[in-house]
């Protein structure tokens, strides 16, 4: 066989992988360090979540809080939440998406959220 004849090099993969995975990890460190908020009601509910989707905090405006109708403040929170972790989610493709196309797209790996 002759040496290089096309077969690749298993210690450069090896060390690309290595690499790879490092770059992921780091970035995952940071979305877990990064906060991202969303809202709802005009700003009436703040959720506060980490870019790896962890709620970190709620803030509700008194004039949301209505004792009559507490349906619409749940829905408030939940809506809050939600546009929260839709933005954390923006992150991650942000931050992940580059990283996780060298990795086949990031489909099937284990711990990504997309």
């Amino acid at each position: 066989m002759i040496p290089g004849g096309g077969q690749p090099n298993m210690q450069q993969l090896l060390q690309q992988a290595q690499k790879m995975q490092q770059d992921l990890a780091n970035a995952q460190e940071e979305l877990a360090r990064t906060e991202v908020e969303g809202q709802a009601g005009g700003g009436l509910v703040r959720a506060t979540v980490s870019g790896s989707g962890e709620l970190r905090g709620l803030v509700i405006d008194p004039k949301a809080v209505d004792p009559e109708d507490t349906e619409t403040l749940a829905d408030l929170v939940v809506a809050a939440v939600q546009a929260a972790n839709e933005n954390a989610q923006a992150l991650q493709q942000q931050k992940l998406g580059p990283l996780t196309q060298g990795l086949g797209g990031g489909s099937g790996i284990p711990g990504l959220p997309f």
